[in-house]
């Protein structure tokens, strides 16, 4: 019955913009004033809202996200209560539990992957209330540029294609190590073995991730979710027989992005009439440039980590060749593996809580400017479809055609200007959210990191210390630490 009332309100569901500000400020309690109306300002700008409005697209109902991930101000006018927007707002914020989709297992087999896509719904659109199915690569990118081809969706931001899984790289190292297994000891081989198993398995959880994170997406969204290629995605527990595109394929889709490129060249003189788009415009040209930076300084920063496991992996050698030539209870007792194991967790955590997500937003970015393209498409045609008219009326020639061609044209330029500027908003908010998240996580994984990695080193020193020391002119015994 919830589920109903949410899909009748669905519609009307929406994010509060700037010209709202004054509005929630006046009903706030604590506001009021002008401080009041510059922090309402900045959490609708900066953090995710969430607002019912009425036939006039005024705000009737909203709820807002503190900076420090807290909801508040949640309120409704006083002729529009009783009638549940107040829990409506609160379960949009939250992400509605009414489609929940995740990958829980993944089959890796030679160059193919395997996924395990699980859903569970209250939806009535669904056959059943929990399912799974199994997808393959092609099967997501078949996904995606079904949405991409979708007419109607040109004012979406359309979540960005997940990238091809890539295990060459381990499955090289794994390839080399079984030749050289002849010139290793025993313990050598086990050692290098685990490495790159660990490394595989980083690879592998980082795919299943984007993956996951791309199905959400879809999932998440108010209009995407009612697709039905998505929802046959999902649903369907046979093979959808993607096959990859041929050559020719390949080249009309790369004839297509020159055909952008000299797109992008001639509507950059169109001259923009909403100033909001032309912010958003300079805005995500900066955010994609920063962001490339960020990324780059992310991935140099994972590299020294793995440098520093290295690292501790040669100190290792030579302290067990040192041990060799001393005694076997310096070899048991002195061992840095654990350090090397510690700054490869690190890394690993890094590139996925950090480096991931700055590669998801670089692509993201790109969605997002690809919708501003289509737009600035649409401006085009509508002032050409303009021009045409006139032409039309001074020649007295298919004027009924050229009217007809105008009001195609405006209509279609309104529409994307209207979702793209509340698509627009929303990537706003979601980006916050996302960053936030990673980065508290990421933080408390390096402080968990940071007190084990202290404990080791003072162990290590000690044992050390009483290793070369002696206790009574005989080696130091790790049981009396």
């Amino acid at each position: 019955m919830f589920a109903s009332f949410l899909s009748d309100l669905e519609p009307r569901l929406s994010v509060l913009n700037e010209s709202h500000a004054n509005v929630v400020n006046k009903t706030w309690k604590f506001g009021g004033d002008d401080n009041g109306y510059r922090n309402i300002l900045n959490l609708i700008r900066h953090f995710p809202t969430c607002c019912i409005t009425d036939e006039n697209n005024q705000p009737v109902s909203w709820v807002l996200l503190y900076d420090y991930c807290a909801m508040g101000m949640l309120y409704t006018q006083p002729e529009h209560r009783g009638k549940g927007y107040v829990r409506s707002v609160s379960v949009d914020l939250n992400n509605d539990a009414s489609l929940v989709i995740d990958i829980p297992d993944a089959l890796c087999e030679r160059d193919k992957v395997k996924f395990t896509v699980h859903t569970k719904t209250t939806l009535s659109s669904f056959q059943k209330p929990e399912f799974s199915v199994p997808r393959q690569h092609e099967e997501f990118i078949w996904l995606h540029d079904t949405i991409v081809e979708t007419e109607e969706y040109a004012g979406l931001i359309i979540p960005p294609a997940p990238p091809k899984p890539d295990f060459e790289g381990p499955r090289e190292k794994m390839h080399k190590l079984g030749e050289g297994e002849s010139s290793m000891t025993k313990e050598e081989y086990a050692k290098m073995k685990q490495e790159l198993e660990a490394e595989y398995l980083a690879v592998f959880k980082k795919t299943v991730q984007v993956h996951e994170v791309f199905l959400q997406r879809f999932s998440s969204h108010p209009i995407f979710r009612k697709d039905r290629n998505f929802q046959i995605f999902l649903e369907y527990d046979q093979d959808l027989s993607v096959r990859r595109k041929n050559a020719k394929e390949m080249f009309g889709g790369f004839f297509k992005n020159m055909v952008k490129s000299a797109d992008e060249v001639l509507i950059s003189g169109v001259k923009e009439v909403d100033e909001f788009f032309e912010q958003e415009k300079t805005f995500l040209l900066d955010y994609s440039s920063k962001i490339k930076d960020a990324t780059a300084k992310a991935e140099k920063m994972t590299r020294s980590h793995k440098n520093v496991a290295d690292d501790y992996n040669h100190i290792s050698g030579a302290l067990n060749s040192t041990a060799a030539d001393n005694n076997t209870a310096f070899k048991k007792t002195i061992s840095v593996c654990v350090l090397q194991k510690l700054e490869d967790r690190v890394a690993s955590d890094q590139e996925l809580k950090l480096t991931e997500l700055l590669r998801y937003y670089t692509r993201d970015i790109q969605a997002a400017k690809d919708l501003l393209y289509r737009r600035a498409r649409a401006l085009a045609d509508n002032e050409n479809s303009n021009k045409a008219l006139d032409k039309a009326r001074l020649k007295g020639k298919d004027i009924a055609q050229a009217e007809e061609n105008q009001k195609q044209c405006l209509q279609k330029f309104d529409k994307l200007s209207e979702s793209g500027k509340k698509e627009l908003t929303s990537f706003k908010a979601r980006r916050v959210v996302a960053f936030r998240k990673n980065l508290i996580e990421m933080t408390e994984l390096e402080i968990k990191h940071a007190k084990v990695r202290r404990l080791k080193c003072c162990v290590y020193h000690y044992m050390f210390t009483r290793q070369c020391s002696g206790s009574h002119g005989k080696p130091g015994n790790l049981r009396e630490f």
